[in-house]
């Protein structure tokens, strides 16, 4: 009776770490899209103000979307790697 109320605590145990991967990476996604849309607001307003800086800005938007893609890219990995192993 003790393992069988073991083994049904594990795969419990499996089941909530499942569900917090998934939850985990959709959050990641979210977050990803809710920053790269303030960058991309933000350097639309910045280029209004200052047309003669557009390549500068454009290319600091570039980047800074980059690095909140490459941040959320590996936090997905991380939730799948919980779900899969």
């Amino acid at each position: 009776m003790l393992t069988l109320g073991l083994i049904m605590q594990v795969i419990a145990d499996v089941a909530i770490a499942k569900a917090g991967a998934g939850i985990g990476a959709g959050l990641a996604a979210i977050g990803a899209g809710i920053g790269i849309g303030n960058i991309g607001s933000s350097a639309l307003e910045a280029i209004a103000r200052q047309p003669e800086a557009i390549g500068d800005i454009r290319s600091n938007m570039i980047l800074g979307a980059a690095l909140v893609e490459g941040v959320a890219f590996f936090s997905i990995v991380i939730c799948l790697l919980i779900l899969f192993v």
